[in-house]
């Protein structure tokens, strides 16, 4: 039963991840095997390594980072989206987006585990296997997030030309949703 428990938990902390990976996936013209693999690593990697990070946190500092997690998330995901947008609609893009590019892909990984810490925090309290679980969730955020990258590249010809505003709108959704499942107690 906690496999399954520690299963569940590891889908639902990857969904953000595999999200951007979706989106990675639409910006990516030419897909390789290693592309999606760096970006599935950046994840999985991120996934295992927040809440470890959390677990030793422990419940000294809990309620100062459950606090400004989900602003962190939000203010880093909006910041991306919107300047994805902005740069497609003006045409004013110095560099254009780069989902392959590592800073981009550590601040769009440290935005999207920022949950991740927050489970590490509350791992710190519960009798669960720190090692299984953050096992789990690492491999499953990979696998996720390698299957996202092809997923959106297969179908991102459907949205031609208007695939950086629709993942500027996407990674902006992420991070909103972020933010009210953490303001709003019934969401």
């Amino acid at each position: 039963m906690q496999l399954v428990t520690i299963g569940l938990m590891a889908v639902g902390l990857a969904a953000d991840a595999f999200a951007v990976s979706v989106t990675s996936g639409f910006l990516i013209k030419h897909i390789k095997l290693n592309k999606a693999l760096k970006i599935a690593l950046y994840f999985g990697i991120f996934q295992t390594l927040m809440p470890v990070i959390g677990w030793i946190v422990g419940l000294g500092f809990r309620e100062f980072v459950s606090a400004i997690a989900h602003w962190i998330a939000f203010i880093l995901l909006g910041w991306l989206g919107g300047n994805m947008i902005y740069e497609a609609l003006t045409g004013e893009a110095e560099e254009p987006f780069n989902p392959l590019d590592h800073s981009t892909l550590f601040g769009l990984a440290i935005a999207t585990s920022l949950d991740a810490l927050a489970a590490g925090l509350g791992l710190s309290v519960i009798k669960m296997s720190l090692l299984l679980t953050v096992t789990i969730i690492g491999l499953i955020t990979f696998f996720l997030c390698f299957l996202g990258v092809f997923v959106g590249h297969r179908f991102g010809d459907l949205f031609n030309g208007k695939v950086e505003v629709i993942g500027g709108l996407f990674l902006m959704g992420i991070g909103t949703k972020i933010l009210l499942e953490n303001l709003l107690p019934f969401t």
